[in-house]
């Protein structure tokens, strides 16, 4: 018998493909192509209410929003305040999450007063220090974003307004590793995420980006955070918090890893654009991938659709080498999109090679982590 999947978590883009910023490695612009029926990317009122009605009726004791973009600030205030009255208007007595990622860029300090107000979870897109976060991530061909975002960054977190880092790891930002770690703890950033970089080459598909992190500088990107993270850990600064250990740890803990890329399936979420319409997954908004639309149709049934389920599956097609891995229970392959955006034949995960160099690492250090964690539960 198939067990339904929950509905608890939607990832909303609000404003589509659209931003205020021109960054060179930036994957979701190019999905306007998509969308041409309008040149601005909006979403209509009614069409916010009925996702959020549906969440919040086909949903569970706990439902989290994720508000993504693009640049889902774009949006305005208003549009912000108008999520909240109809969380509140559907809830029945849920526990509700709400997650803004965003480049910082808009937000001022009523934006700041509102997120403190309704406990929004800030995540800031912030690579490092500047000569890092500049080097990719422009309002335009000619000026950086870091003062801005920097200044956000010491508003929120001068608020209270739980703020994580978004660091995206490239060609460049590998070569810097303990300088960005050090610049975001010092910064207050002490919860850091680090999202390796892998596009295709536009002008040739058979290629990567030359802006996406090798598999090799990545595994020497999270052994080198890792040393650092440990380092800080014995030595009792406890607070600082890395999204990939501590997912993986859940591993060594006999618990599920909450990262969809370290389970066995993906799927567990949909991705809602501006229009309503459905995806599995927002690194594949493709027609391929199109669930439906929620003006059409239920949340509920879209997520444990066949189509769904058939996309959740091709995590588990890996190639033969992961059979005999001794890391498989940790990473299952890692991310289906790194598998299809890697040129090689065998359709191994790009970076394959980096997840063996950091297990080969940090597993010893993990396991007594792990053996310590149990202990000190059973007490």
């Amino acid at each position: 018998m198939t067990i339904l999947r929950p509905l608890q978590t939607v990832l909303v883009k609000p404003a589509g493909p659209d931003c205020n910023m021109a960054c060179s490695y930036c994957f979701y612009l190019k999905k306007a192509e998509l969308f041409k029926e309008h040149a601005i990317h909006r979403m209509r009122d009614d069409i916010l209410e009925e996702l959020i009605k549906q969440v919040m009726q086909q949903g569970g004791r706990q439902v989290t929003f994720g508000w993504q973009g693009g640049e889902p600030t774009l949006m305005g205030l208003p549009f912000f305040q108008k999520v909240v009255e109809f969380q509140q208007k559907y809830g029945r007595g849920q526990t509700v999450g709400n997650g803004l990622q965003t480049n910082g860029l808009l937000i001022g300090r009523k934006w700041v007063q509102l997120l403190d107000r309704y406990k929004f979870l800030v995540g800031l897109s912030l690579d490092g220090p500047k000569h890092v976060h500049d080097h990719y991530r422009h309002q335009s061909p000619t000026k950086g974003s870091w003062e801005k975002v920097v200044d956000t960054a010491h508003r929120l977190l001068d608020r209270g307004v739980a703020t994580n880092a978004l660091a995206v790891v490239t060609d460049y930002s590998s070569q810097h590793a303990e300088e960005i770690y050090t610049y975001l703890r010092d910064l207050g950033l002490v919860n850091m995420q680090f999202i390796p970089c892998l596009e295709t080459d536009p002008n040739d598909p058979s290629k990567v980006a030359d802006y996406s992190v090798s598999a090799d500088a990545m595994g020497e990107f999270l052994k080198t955070t890792f040393d650092l993270w440990y380092r800080d850990f014995e030595s009792g600064n406890r607070q600082i918090s890395i999204r990939f250990f501590d997912s993986v740890f859940h591993s060594y803990v006999d618990r599920q890893a909450p990262d969809c890329h370290l389970q066995p399936e993906c799927g567990t979420y949909t991705v809602i654009e501006y229009n309503g319409d459905v995806y599995s997954c927002d690194f594949f908004v493709e027609a391929d991938w199109k669930l439906g639309n929620i003006m059409q149709g239920d949340l509920i049934d879209m997520l444990n659709s066949p189509r769904q389920r058939r996309f959740g599956k091709l995590k588990s097609d890996m190639p033969e080498e992961c059979a005999d891995c001794r890391w498989l229970k940790y990473c299952y392959g890692g991310c289906t999109k790194d598998r299809i955006n890697n040129t090689a034949d065998n359709g191994s995960n790009h970076f394959c090679l980096s997840m063996k160099m950091f297990f080969d690492h940090a597993d010893e250090r993990l396991t007594q982590l792990a053996a310590r964690w149990k202990r000190d539960q059973r007490q």
